[in-house]
């Protein structure tokens, strides 16, 4: 039977400013092309889409939009194992025991260098799920290594020491 009391929880979100501004900028340029053609009957550039193109341009800029301020990385350690989530890509969380797990440490890695940016990611390093930040949790097991990227690498790094789980060697 697992042990589900949380020892160790973390929460992220993309929250970063130059994101949310480059959403903000795309979604009021489309909403304002929008107005502008399909209202007023203008039409919006130097080479139009159709009315029918320029709603569909605004709703998937609008569900990049959704995807992007709804995607979470929640992270739980508890004595039985880590859990992780990375949704909307994961709508249940996976379970990592501590006997799968060789290697169990806290690091900073290179987001771009070692996996081409931020979010669910495979690089030579592995697999990788992060949303900020250059440091995260490693865990290797037989044949695969994983990343999860955290914003409290002490407290984490301390509650893997606290269950005798911190495996570096």
């Amino acid at each position: 039977m697992r042990d589900h009391s949380v020892i160790f929880h973390e929460k992220q979100r993309f929250r970063q400013w130059w994101i949310l501004l480059f959403l903000a900028v795309l979604n009021g340029k489309i909403i304002y092309g929008l107005i502008l053609q399909i209202k007023d009957g203008i039409p919006f550039g130097n080479q139009p889409m159709s009315d029918n193109g320029l709603r569909w341009a605004a709703g998937l800029l609008l569900l990049v939009t959704i995807i992007l301020l709804t995607t979470t990385l929640e992270t739980k350690i508890q004595q039985d194992g880590i859990y992780v989530r990375f949704f909307p890509l994961h709508l249940k969380f996976k379970y990592i025991p501590w006997s799968d797990l060789n290697k169990c440490y806290v690091r900073t890695y290179s987001p771009i260098r070692e996996y081409g940016g931020w979010g669910w990611r495979i690089g030579f390093s592995g697999r990788a799920y992060n949303v900020a930040g250059r440091k995260g949790l490693q865990l290797h097991s037989d044949s695969k290594k994983l990343l999860i990227g955290t914003q409290k690498p002490e407290e984490l790094e301390a509650t893997l020491k606290q269950l005798n789980q911190w495996k570096y060697e």
